[in-house]
């Protein structure tokens, strides 16, 4: 019992510490600019009509982060005219992880036909900042006068497997939320996906 007791302060210590890595809801977000498939540099002021965002960190190679594409395009095509655009950035090293370097990037971008930005991370930088730990991690901004904060964090969905049942749609709720002038509920869940591979982690 002790042990079980210990093994669950562990997992819980764990948690609370990766939680606490990068931006919080609330945070003002430093806007950030990196170079897009096509070799044009996309940043959060590249969009002056934009309401908000919708940040997603995902990959080439992560299965689970592929399987939510077709969500990802949804979203853009839901949200993107209404000011709330799809970012994705690639947060892992393509020194530590085969398949995710820059011209792997633009090919897979054709095959997927996403239809947003796909941008790349060099050193990881905006990885880091944002605390992204998954692919897919979301992070959903709100522009408020000049500042950009953060209002959710976590999961597209409840639904990795994508079967559909019982699906609670996370950041459709959020935008929807933002958009009817309140604060997401839940602001933060927990994202599912492959661990960010870096140097360190590889």
């Amino acid at each position: 019992m002790r042990s079980l007791l210990m093994l669950s302060l562990l997992v819980l210590g764990i948690t609370a510490h990766a939680q606490e890595t990068g931006y919080q809801v609330g945070d003002v977000v430093t806007d950030f600019n990196l170079k897009n498939i096509d070799n044009k540099n996309i940043s959060l002021s590249s969009y002056p009509d934009a309401k908000g965002y919708i940040v997603i960190f995902g990959c080439n190679t992560c299965p689970v982060s592929r399987g939510y594409e077709n969500r990802m395009v949804a979203l853009q095509q839901q949200f993107g005219t209404k000011g709330y655009p799809v970012i994705m950035i690639n947060p892992n090293d393509p020194e530590a992880q085969q398949g995710e370097a820059f011209e792997d990037m633009q090919q897979h971008y054709k095959k997927s036909s996403l239809n947003f930005p796909y941008l790349e991370d060099p050193g990881q930088v905006v990885t880091r900042r944002f605390g992204a730990l998954r692919t897919p991690h979301v992070f959903v901004l709100q522009k408020n006068n000049k500042d950009v904060k953060v209002a959710y964090i976590g999961a597209i969905d409840n639904d990795p497997d994508n079967d559909n049942g019982s699906r609670i749609n996370y950041v459709q709720n959020a935008v929807n939320a933002l958009m009817a002038g309140k604060q997401p509920e839940p602001p933060f869940t927990k994202a599912v996906g492959c661990g960010v591979k870096s140097k360190r982690s590889s």
